[in-house]
């Protein structure tokens, strides 16, 4: 289950979000879709990472009934990026969605010799997205 807390006005269709994460955890997500001034402070705050960016996550203390964690989405880098691609912003934020459930779920990208990649990758065949966040950034 997906708790979503919009703090913007863009509009997303939550059904293949709710697909992604019902496909991969039972476990309750909290989703917040924030604006760049919001997700810097985040970044600053919790990565002492002084701008924006396009997802954070933050996983849950690991206890019973808990929640998995929090995945924050910034709604100009769906907008911008959607754009720039030519996709739609449902899917450029199910790209996102799916890199910070990855994160949730222990993945990183950063050292675990391709695993996150080739789990986005089966995810992005599994709901028809185009190519991946990875993917884009190791380009």
């Amino acid at each position: 289950m997906i708790e979503l807390d919009n703090r913007t006005s863009l509009k997303i269709n939550t059904d293949i979000i709710d697909a992604i994460a019902d496909s991969l955890t039972k476990k309750e997500i909290e989703l917040i879709i924030t604006d760049a001034k919001e997700m810097r402070e985040i970044n600053k705050t919790h990565r002492n990472i002084d701008k924006d960016t396009d997802v954070l996550s933050f996983p849950y203390e690991e206890m019973p009934m808990s929640p998995l964690g929090s995945i924050v989405i910034c709604s100009s880098h769906v907008e911008e990026k959607a754009k720039e691609l030519g996709h739609s912003q449902n899917d450029e934020f199910a790209l996102l969605f799916i890199h910070g459930l990855l994160h949730l779920l222990g993945y990183d990208h950063e050292i675990d010799d391709g695993k996150m990649r080739e789990e986005e990758t089966i995810l992005i065949n599994k709901f028809n997205l185009p190519q991946s966040l990875i993917v884009r950034t190791e380009g």
